[in-house]
């Protein structure tokens, strides 16, 4: 019968055996200095990695708990959540984007120079001259469009799925800050490479911030609390777009708004940890079957199954030393496995894809660089990012409820979304179940219908300005086919409320709504306006100069 003795066990990890020890004292100093020397290698990895190779399930958790860019992880991860059905790999793949951005966004501060009268050319030294250049910039253009895409269907998604239940309430609001500086940074490296397109996109967005103008110009306060004029000075320094703008630009986009979004992305995903992971739904934590014996026979026992008592009998966590208990709770680990490797691969392969696509990208198609930014030539139609033409489609009728009224109530609205709707059906399951899902259909027609004959009707009739020349602005701003869609969708998701006496139902519908509005505006500003912001069908019936 083999037994262990003291020679025989194996030392722990990184540290030397008694044999070793023995050795050590038996030589002289200069053998044991270079005998150190050669194994300082050895030693060097043992210092930094503090845990053997992940053998076994507790080793692969030291090798996650134990690493700092790890530990953001669980050590344990469900199953579900490795299902791509479950995110579909959105917040990961807008991770990567993230750091996409800052690798290839260092090397482009190199070579650009944030001035009026060197931003240009230092642009096209950087397509033309520096090597690699237009390759890492092509990168760079398209993951920051594919970010602000990512973040809108992740942003979907964890809605979808209801992942703003509780206990999960604030990292939805935090969720929502990253999408609005995810929108601020984008917007503010468009104004960087100084051409047309850049000068006139953010003379739009200047024009939006002074907005509120319009409001305080109808109730006679503006010379006293011109709150328009101090955005519109506060975003670009000055009262036109110049040097001030250009500065202020490029601090926001490679200083303030990345340590903004890093330090929300810590918060979102440690809160994502904290909060119990990812959204599952319930039947996702029901025990596996069980397993055959090595006799044949199936093995039934509770210590296998973990059935649970009659009343919550487990407690887990691991905060410190402390007295007392924890609540009791029927929460089992055999549905999850180790972080390290099946976590680690699928964000590796997400990973790779990502890459993949925007080298691709990054390969195919240029970044679009037009002439250099003249004040006197004003592009027409001078129209803003993508992600903004569902919002310049709603300044056309109403700067103020167009540009800051309306995005505003949304996201405060969608911020609240978690506070009022606090209904615990079917969370983690996508649309909340078929009753969802035929609520979401319903929805979408329903937004359709609104959104476009809304867009039919004012193409073929205007609206009230050019009914009533002399129309109050005031009015303009308060009934505009912005504000009219507004409370047409806040009323059907009240309707729906009502109808399935549901909050959930309601937050599906108005969400529903918003979402199907943003796409339409979207490709309606993008295909359908033209110079003058008129209608077309097509780019090929604009006026030819």
């Amino acid at each position: 019968m083999a037994t262990d003795t003291a020679s025989e066990k194996e030392p722990a990890h990184g540290q030397p055996c008694d044999r070793d020890s023995t050795d050590d004292r038996q030589r002289t100093a200069l053998e044991r200095y270079f005998h150190n020397l050669l194994d300082t290698p050895r030693e060097f990895r043992h210092s930094v990695v503090r845990h053997g190779r992940p053998t076994s399930d507790r080793a692969a958790s030291q090798a996650v708990f134990s690493n700092v860019f790890l530990h953001v992880l669980p050590t344990r991860i469900h199953r579900y959540s490795l299902k791509a059905r479950a995110t579909l790999g959105l917040g990961i793949i807008t991770l990567v984007l993230f750091f996409l951005l800052v690798a290839t966004g260092i090397p482009l501060m190199i070579y650009y120079k944030p001035s009026t009268d060197l931003a240009y050319d230092s642009m096209k030294e950087i397509q033309f001259i520096v090597p690699t250049g237009r390759f890492v910039r092509n990168i760079h253009r398209w993951a920051a469009h594919g970010m602000v895409a990512m973040v809108i269907l992740h942003m979907a998604r964890a809605f979808y799925t209801a992942a703003y239940k509780p206990p999960r309430q604030f990292n939805w609001v935090v969720g929502m800050l990253l999408f609005v500086c995810t929108l601020g940074l984008s917007f503010t490296g468009y104004l960087l490479p100084w051409d047309q397109l850049a000068f006139w996109a953010v003379t739009i967005g200047s024009e939006i911030a002074q907005s509120p103008r319009e409001v305080t110009d109808a109730l006679g306060i503006t010379q006293w609390f011109d709150l328009g004029g101090f955005q519109k000075r506060l975003l670009l320094g000055a009262n036109h777009v110049g040097q001030e703008a250009l500065i202020r630009f490029y601090l926001l986009h490679v200083m303030v708004l990345p340590l903004i979004t890093t330090v929300l992305l810590v918060v979102h995903f440690w809160r994502i940890r904290k909060d119990g992971g990812l959204t599952r739904p319930a039947e996702a934590d029901q025990l596996p079957p069980p397993q055959p014996s090595g006799d044949g026979s199936l093995n039934t026992s509770p210590a296998l199954l973990g059935t649970p008592a009659s009343r919550p009998t487990r407690t887990y966590g691991l905060m410190a030393v402390v007295r007392g208990k924890t609540p009791a709770v029927d929460r089992q680990m055999l549905n999850t496995i180790p972080t390290f490797p099946g976590a680690l691969y699928a964000i590796a392969a997400l990973t790779m894809v990502t890459l993949a696509v925007m080298l691709g990208l990054g390969y195919w198609f240029d970044a679009p660089l037009k002439e250099l930014a003249n004040p006197a030539v004003p592009e027409n139609p001078a129209k803003a990012p993508w992600y903004f033409l569902g919002l310049q489609e709603l300044v056309s009728y109403s700067a103020f409820m167009g540009g800051v009224g309306i995005p505003t109530i949304v996201v405060l609205g969608l911020m609240l979304v978690p506070y009022l709707d606090r209904d615990p059906e079917n969370v983690g399951v996508w649309f909340a179940g078929p009753r969802g899902r035929r609520i979401t259909i319903f929805s979408a027609v329903f937004a359709a219908a609104v959104v476009l004959g809304m867009l039919v009707f004012t193409v073929n009739f205007g609206w009230l300005r050019n009914w009533y020349p002399n129309i109050p602005q005031i009015v303009i701003t308060l009934v505009n086919p912005g504000t009219v869609m507004l409370v047409i969708f806040a009323g059907w998701s009240l309707a729906i409320t009502r109808w399935t006496n549901s909050t959930r139902m309601g937050a599906l519908a108005v969400f529903t709504c918003f979402l199907i509005a943003f796409v339409i505006l979207t490709y309606f500003a993008t295909v359908h306006r033209g110079p003058n912001w008129d209608f077309y069908w097509s780019k090929d019936q604009w006026p030819i100069h």
